[in-house]
């Protein structure tokens, strides 16, 4: 064999050896490659698996009733006796009201420094300044006062002292014979709401109606630190302490058993009221049926993967995902606000009645139908009549209690350990939803009756937003009879 050979022959081997060599190394990077893959598969099984079992106690696992103080002291401290009588109560738009405000209107007018919405952006930056401008001069020279002083004292009011607080609250007795029942029901606002929500709908529930044998006696107080109810002069009424307040309202008033509407915040305390005292609460109606659990979003978040099977008919309301979300985060700035800093915007807001409303209005306009930002007016006409929304801004202003109603979410937050708690505890009272299409949020039935599980049906509409009863009354007070009709009929 020649040298040539024999250098060929080696380099045949070298050549061999290499590629042998290139074979092991592809072996052990596909080796490596299906550890690493099945490292990554175990985690994400065992991490599902976590979650999955998370979510099954969450659901299966009942937490332990809080602690509850049925007497806690909210007011100020004092050694005088406090006056715990039922008394009588007028709203009052005094001359010096009057005269304050309407100076404060006369500056705003005047004032050279106003600027102007840009034109065609409609709300999509807040109050546009055309379309309030409209409703300042109804304001102005269209709302009249001392008939809406009248309007207001159309109902029976009183005042009461309750763990400290003087609670605001309006009573109606209904005329009807001794053959109908009188089911006692508290209606239970939320922000930036007050008892003027419910004053369309007050005639409607105390008035008997074809196939029903029952009306309604109602209760609707101001919420503590809403309207003419005091706010506590120490922190920490959050809205389960808020529950208990009301269920004392109701003992003093002589219902040992009772009927509880809420919507907006009023949904989660009278939701609360029901999980506390569910041998005293007969039933329970939501104009805003959610459930907020961490399980809960969790399902929706993962439900945006098949909209259809978790939403159970309302995927529209649910879902794109992404739009909600983008929602949330443009919208609910608002309430990182008031659970931080209220009394920061409250010092603002109680100085100019003119900078109150377009705050408030705000609000009303986007909670009503987030269509109505690309209005430019707002949409708010469609809806409402200014001397509603009106009413509602002038109760603020006049009881001077914008900042005291703000702080419900600053004490929500501080104590949102104990209130997640109540939202896990299923409640056994009989339950009733209110859905209107536009609301802020929605729980599919399945979902509800991981906390209701006895929510024995629910009224859905295709219209309407998060003020129930004050934008559509009618649906309402039908709503609020046929859930009460179902309450009879399951306590049978």
């Amino acid at each position: 064999m020649g040298k040539k050979d024999k250098k060929r022959e080696t380099e045949k081997k070298e050549l061999k050896q290499l590629a042998k060599k290139d074979e092991e190394k592809k072996k052990v990077k596909e080796s490596s490659n299906l550890n690493i893959s099945s490292l990554i598969s175990i985690l994400l099984l065992t991490g599902l698996t976590i979650f999955a079992y998370n979510v099954y106690q969450d659901i299966v696992t009942v937490p332990e009733m809080p602690e509850i103080d049925l007497n806690k002291w909210w007011g100020p401290n004092t050694t005088k006796p406090v006056d715990t009588s039922i008394r009588p109560y007028r709203i009052v738009f005094s001359e010096s009201m009057d005269s304050e405000i309407r100076w404060l209107f006369e500056m705003y007018r005047r004032a050279n420094n106003k600027k102007k919405s840009f034109e065609d952006t409609a709300w999509t930056y807040g109050v546009h300044s055309d379309a309030f401008s409209k409703i300042f001069s109804y304001w102005i020279f269209k709302y009249k006062f001392q008939e809406r002083e009248r309007f207001f004292n159309q109902f029976e009011q009183y005042r009461t002292n309750v763990q400290g607080l003087d609670i605001h609250y309006i009573h109606v007795k209904p005329k009807v014979d001794v053959n109908v029942m009188v089911l006692p029901l508290i209606l239970l606002h939320g922000w930036p709401g007050s008892f003027r929500e419910f004053y369309e709908a007050i005639p409607l529930l105390t008035k008997e109606r074809p196939g029903y044998n029952f009306v309604f006696e109602v209760i609707v107080p101001n919420l503590p630190g809403f309207g003419f109810s005091d706010g506590p002069v120490r922190p920490g009424l959050s809205p389960h302490q808020i529950a208990i307040i009301m269920r004392n309202l109701m003992q003093k008033l002589g219902f040992k058993h009772y009927y509880v509407q809420g919507g907006s915040l009023g949904h989660y305390i009278g939701s609360h009221m029901a999980t506390m005292f569910p041998d005293e609460v007969v039933g329970f109606h939501t104009s805003f049926p959610v459930n907020l659990s961490k399980h809960s979003q969790w399902t929706w978040f993962l439900g945006s993967i098949w909209p259809t099977f978790v939403a159970n008919g309302y995927a529209d309301r649910m879902y794109p995902l992404v739009d909600k979300v983008y929602f949330y985060l443009e919208e609910f700035g608002f309430m990182h606000l008031q659970g931080t800093k209220p009394d920061s915007i409250g010092i603002a807001l109680q100085d100019s009645p003119v900078g109150l409303a377009s705050y408030i209005l705000d609000r009303f306009m986007i909670f009503t139908d987030p269509a109505n930002k690309l209005d430019p007016d707002g949409g708010l006409e469609k809806y409402y009549s200014y001397d509603k929304l009106l009413d509602n801004i002038m109760l603020y202003w006049i009881s001077g209690s914008i900042t005291t109603s703000m702080r419900i979410y600053k004490e929500a937050f501080e104590d949102s350990d104990v209130e997640k708690t109540f939202g896990l505890i299923p409640t056994s009272v009989p339950t009733w939803g209110l859905r209107f299409k536009n609301d802020l949020a929605h729980s599919p039935d399945f979902i509800l009756r991981w906390k209701y599980p006895n929510l024995l049906g629910t009224s859905n509409y295709d219209v309407g937003g998060h003020f129930a009863a004050f934008e559509r009354p009618k649906e309402f007070s039908t709503s609020v009879f046929k859930a009460a009709k179902a309450f009879l009929a399951f306590k049978k």
